[in-house]
Parts: C-alpha cells; sequence; structure tokens
C-alpha cells in the first residue's frame, strides 16, 4: 500500500530539496514499487510512494533535472506530473531517517484523522494508534448521536404543541429504546464509512493499543517501541464532574451516559446550563421528563449574549422547565430511587428532587496516561496540551490538535487543526491557528447559533461598536411560522460598518450563521449586507433586516424592501 526506500549521498542539506510529483496510473503496491525504483535510479532520495493517492514524495539532489525524473518514471509505464518544491520545516526532517514512521497520530477522532488524510495524500508514511473505539467523540457520543435524539425530541415536541388552528396532533409516549437503538444503528453505519473504511482506502496504518511516550522521539504500545520523525497528539477529552460531595456515590448522567438511557426519567436535575447540558436537558423535556437546569453562572448558556440567554431561558420556561442560575451545588445525596439536590441560589437555599442528575460543567483533555513528561511536553493546569500559534509543543518534534489543546470543543475545529499540523510539522509552511468568525452552534429549539465577536468581547478588545437587536417578530419567515420567540443580535464596527460579530436564536440559525462566518473574514459591512439578496421567507432574511436597522426603521418597509 505504501513504498518508500532511502538512497544514501555524500551531500549537505542545503543541496537536497523536498519535492513532490503527481504520478498518474499506479493501482496497487507494484507500481507504487516501480515508481520508486524509477526514482532511486534517476537520483532521487528518500523516496516515499502512495499509489491511492498518486503521489510520490523524496529528496531532490540539486544535480539531478526535473526532466530526469519525469523521464524515469515514464520509462517505468506511468504519468509523471508536475514536480513541487515543498518548503521545508526548520530544522528540515527528512522522512524515513532513522524512523518507523513520518508520523505517528496518538487517536483516532476529528483531528487524527484529518492530519492522517492530509499527510498521506502529501505521500508520508503514516501510522494512528487507539486504544478504543475509532471515530473519537463526534460520530460516537457527541455530535452525531445527540442530535439524532435531538431531532426526535423535537419532533415529538412539536406534534404535541404546534400552533397551527385546525390541525389536530398528539404526542405519545416515547419508546426510548427504540430509539436509542435507531441511533446506534446510525452510528455505527457512519463510524464504518467515514472512519474505518478511510484506512484502507487511504493506505496509513492501524495500530490498537495504547500509546505513551518513552523518550521525546519515541512510544511504546503494547509493548512495542515506535519510533517517528513527528507525532500529532489527538486524544480528544472527556467529560468532567465538580467535586461536589455526594456526587460520585449517589451516580450521575454525563453527556455519554445520557445517550444511551432507555428509560425516561420521569424528574432530571441538570447541572450545567451551556450547550451540552442545554441540548440534552432540553431532549429529555421533550420526551416527558420535568427538568431543572442548574448553572452557577448568572445566566443560561453564559457565553453568548445577554440577550439570547434571556430568550431562550424564557423558551424552556415556557415549555415547562425549572431554571436556576448564580446557584452553588452544596451536595447530592441519594435516597431510595430519589436524588437530592441541595444548592444555594441568590442567597436562598434550596433542593431539587430528581430520578437522575445529568453532569454537564465541562470535559477534561485526554492525557492523563500519555506519559508526555518523558517527551518533554508541557501541560497546562487543566492537564491540556500547551501549544503555539502553529499547534507545536513544548518538543519541537511533537504538535498537538483539537480537544486535548483546550481549543473551542467543535469537530470543525479538530479537523481543521489535525490538518493544519501536518502543514506545520511535515510540511513546513508555517500557519498559525486562525478561528476568526468561528460559529458555534447550540441546538437547543430554537437554535442558538454565534460568530465572531459579542458586544462586550469587542468592547473588550477596544473596538467603538453599533448594535442592532431585532426580534423575531420583525421577521416574515417567524411570523409565518407562528413562532417570533428569538431575535438577531448584530454588532458592528463604528464609523466603518464591518460586521464585528452575530448571534441569532430562531429555528434554522446554525445554517444561516455560515453567512455571517463569509461576512465577519472577508471584512464586509452591515451596509453591504444589508444589499445583499436575501431569499425572502426564510430565516436568512433576518440578516439583511438586522442590518438595514442600523440606518432605518425596518417596521416601516414593505416586504423585500431594500
Amino acid at each position: 500500500m505504501h513504498t518508500r526506500a532511502r538512497k544514501g549521498y555524500l551531500m549537505n542539506d542545503s543541496q537536497l530539496r523536498p519535492a513532490l510529483m503527481e504520478v498518474g496510473g499506479m493501482t496497487c503496491d507494484d507500481c507504487a514499487h516501480h515508481v520508486t525504483q524509477a526514482l532511486l535510479a534517476a537520483g532521487a532520495g528518500d523516496v516515499s510512494v502512495q499509489w491511492r493517492t498518486g503521489k510520490a514524495r523524496f529528496s531532490w539532489p540539486v544535480g539531478v533535472s526535473e526532466s530526469a525524473l519525469s523521464a524515469a518514471v515514464a520509462g517505468a509505464g506511468y504519468r509523471p506530473g508536475q514536480l513541487q518544491v515543498v518548503k521545508a520545516a526548520e530544522p528540515l526532517y527528512r522522512p524515513g531517517a532513522g524512523s518507523d514512521y513520518d508520523l505517528v497520530i496518538l487517536g483516532a477522532g476529528s483531528a487524527a484523522f484529518a492530519a492522517a488524510i492530509k499527510a498521506t495524500e502529501a505521500g508520508f508514511k503514516v501510522a494512528m494508534v487507539e486504544e478504543s473505539t475509532l471515530g473519537g467523540t463526534c460520530v460516537n457520543v457527541g455530535c452525531v448521536p445527540s442530535k439524532a435524539l435531538l431531532r426526535a425530541g423535537e419532533l415529538a415536541w412539536t406534534a404535541g404543541h404546534h400552533p397551527f388552528a385546525g390541525i389536530s396532533t398528539t404526542s405519545g409516549p416515547v419508546d426510548l429504546q427504540k430509539l436509542v437503538g435507531q441511533k446506534d444503528e446510525l452510528v455505527a453505519m457512519l463510524r464504518q464509512v467515514k472512519y474505518a473504511d478511510l484506512v484502507s482506502d487511504y493506505g496509513f496504518t492501524l495500530i490498537p493499543g495504547h500509546a505513551h511516550f518513552t523518550s521525546p522521539s519515541a512510544i511504546i504500545v503494547d509493548g512495542k517501541t515506535i519510533a517517528a520523525g513527528t507525532f500529532l497528539i489527538a486524544t480528544g477529552a472527556s467529560p468532567s464532574a465538580p467535586p461536589i460531595p455526594g456526587l460520585s456515590e449517589s451516580g450521575y448522567l454525563t453527556s455519554t451516559s445520557a445517550l444511551d438511557q432507555t428509560r425516561v426519567p420521569q424528574r432530571l436535575a441538570v447541572i450545567g446550563a451551556n450547550a451540552i447540558g442545554l441540548e440534552l436537558g432540553q431532549f429529555f423535556l421533550h420526551v416527558g421528563s420535568q427538568v431543572t437546569f442548574i448553572d452557577v453562572a448568572e445566566r443560561i448558556a453564559p457565553f453568548e449574549e445577554p440577550e439570547i440567554s434571556a430568550a431562550l431561558q424564557r423558551v424552556l420556561v415556557s415549555q415547562g422547565a425549572q431554571v436556576y442560575t448564580s446557584a452553588s451545588v452544596l451536595s447530592v445525596h441519594r435516597s431510595g430511587a430519589e436524588v437530592v439536590v441541595e444548592l444555594e441560589a441568590n442567597g436562598e437555599k434550596a433542593h431539587v428532587v430528581a430520578e437522575e442528575v445529568l453532569v454537564a460543567t465541562g470535559r477534561r483533555p485526554n492525557t492523563a496516561k500519555l506519559s508526555v513528561d518523558l517527551a518533554g511536553v508541557e501541560l497546562d493546569g487543566r492537564g491540556a496540551v500547551v501549544v503555539d500559534s502553529e499547534l507545536r509543543t513544548t518538543n519541537p518534534r511533537v504538535f498537538a490538535a483539537g480537544d486535548v489543546t483546550g481549543a473551542p470543543q467543535f469537530v470543525y475545529v479538530s479537523a481543521y487543526e489535525g490538518a493544519l499540523a501536518v502543514d506545520n510539522s511535515l510540511l513546513g509552511l508555517g500557519r498559525p491557528v486562525d478561528l476568526s468568525g468561528l460559529p458555534r452552534v447550540t441546538f437547543t429549539m430554537p437554535q442558538v447559533a454565534s460568530a465572531g465577536l459579542s458586544e462586550a468581547e469587542a468592547r473588550l478588545g477596544g473596538h467603538e461598536v453599533q448594535v442592532s437587536i431585532l426580534p423575531l417578530r420583525a421577521v416574515p419567515r417567524a411570523l409565518v411560522n407562528h413562532d417570533t420567540s428569538g431575535l438577531v443580535k448584530l454588532v458592528a464596527e463604528s464609523g466603518t460598518g464591518r460586521l464585528l460579530g452575530a448571534s441569532m436564536l430562531a429555528e434554522g440559525a446554525g445554517d444561516v450563521i455560515q453567512a455571517v462566518v463569509i461576512a465577519i473574514r472577508h471584512g464586509i459591512t452591515v451596509g453591504e449586507l444589508a444589499g445583499t439578496f436575501h431569499p425572502y421567507l426564510t430565516m436568512a432574511e433576518a440578516l439583511k433586516l438586522a442590518s438595514q436597522t442600523f440606518s432605518r426603521d425596518v417596521s416601516k418597509l414593505s416586504c423585500c424592501a431594500a
């Protein structure tokens, strides 16, 4: 699947250039071997060929011509493409120099697979080590299973609470066991198609087992030492719980175990009212639980705009939830089939009686068993791997990406960082992490979506700002939906009108926010956004209307008025 060879030269590093050639016509391991031998015979060194990706990577000596290398490949019966000199990192790492692999990745989630795909496509020899299940958090216990359940919960709730006259629908008891079974089938399918199948498709090596470092340049997996030119730590993060007296003894659900519940609890207490707690708490609310949210912050969704938090709390309360904010949980104890949560909120003590407690207060990086100290890799106080702007750790041969670094815990950030780590560790491109305009979505009903800076963040960053807040009752799509419980908030730079950030509480907000991401990254102003076509009777039109409010009263406009 992957052929590599080296040829010695009596020359210094300045006489070698790392190069990449596209090679057409390869269909098997023998093809890769033939191309390798042809390039070696023509004078190339450190040859690494991937037939699946059609790429040959090698060291190109100064005295060897491009035409000679191309002729050698053509003479072997294959189609040489353009030869590219690849910028090398400093100090230059030459593939295969005393190593089993060019890149060894610890973990098998989104960051890991993005890195493995990028590196193998570039012609490097890659291994991935995983002691548990392929796919990491997102496909197994995060995005995919949770959103599948959330959608089912939305449908169950809507069936019993739709706003349209003349239509009679009802929502009966939810068979959670069947729902969880369907979710598990989806997860298994995607894990196979989007992860397991890709190992053979791209041709990198999957090594099952637990890995830990033994030195700055080697790991050990189930007793076998593996050396590599570079390493990527992409082991993700796991749910963590605060040290609440009695919590461990009483038992509790996490964001992982909650997805496997086969019975709807009559009453559920949710400790933590950020994205995960809100999503899962509302799911159980929608399928029949009496839900109480408890958060130490002064408002739910504490990282969102305060107007968004307040509007979302009104929605949850209208659906039957109870909410405690500015709340400290004093203790948890179990009494038979009930769990009692003792708390203090706004100076007053209270207690919540529930069948189950869901703890959604954060996640801790998975670094405890990696022996990173033996590799000279520094961790911060929470156990996250410390990286610089290019994802390099305190060991220049070790990079880290995704949740294990304490980065924003979104699958698209992890995948972006995994690919970027390859750009910087193997390709030497020196690209810093750029999260400008980063979107986030909380999949409540209605959804919360944000991108860029909040008003407070913008002011703290020294910006003079203008703010627009548009209630959904001013948006035609919300009116025809008979659901005007949300809003849009835009933050623009005073003077220039450049859009700095946006937040939205509305149906489909997660889809609409992508336009904001593009606007922020390309420096678009609210005036330009207002002058852009937005299809009528879509929620995207809310962006146009919110942009128009900076200069006019949109309540005085006809439909679609420019």
